[in-house]
């Protein structure tokens, strides 16, 4: 280490950090997390054109109780797989914050497209309003809290 040269030392260094920079990019939530909350979004939806006031009420404190269990312990972002745990120093701390903008944004869309089927006079918003966003985060979960995270700086 004593005759290491500065531009050595340097590359060394940029290596470090691109690598670091990569799993930094890796972090995020499973992709069975994902489709999980997809699904629990059009059963919400279906819940909400068929079942009656008091099923709904119980269906959304059920899954936001299910949801806050299983948040607790992906939220940060830092279990992504089962191989590979990483430091919350490079996963970033606004990890959490960003998914939970991102969970009121689609809740919102879901809102708002559901309530545009409806005046437009179909019979059932919720049902289908919930099938769009759940394909939104099934599909696209991963992809647009990655795009998120990197604007945010998380």
């Amino acid at each position: 280490m004593e005759n290491v040269e500065p531009d050595q030392a340097r590359a060394a260094l940029d290596a470090v950090e691109q690598a670091r920079r990569r799993v930094a990019e890796e972090v995020g939530l499973p992709r069975g997390y994902w489709w999980a909350m997809a699904t629990a979004w059009v059963v919400l939806g279906a819940i909400g054109d068929l079942g009656p006031g008091w099923l709904v009420l119980a269906a959304t404190l059920i899954f936001g109780a299910g949801h806050s269990y299983v948040a607790s312990r992906l939220l940060d972002g830092r279990r992504r797989t089962d191989q590979v745990r990483v430091s919350a120093a490079v996963a970033g701390h606004r990890t959490p914050i960003v998914v939970v903008g991102m969970l009121i944004a689609l809740v919102a869309l879901t809102v708002g497209v559901a309530m545009a089927l409806d005046a437009d006079g179909d019979r059932s918003p919720g049902i289908w309003a919930g099938i769009l966003v759940a394909a939104i985060i099934g599909f696209g979960g991963p992809e647009i809290l990655r795009v998120l995270r990197h604007w945010f700086r998380a």
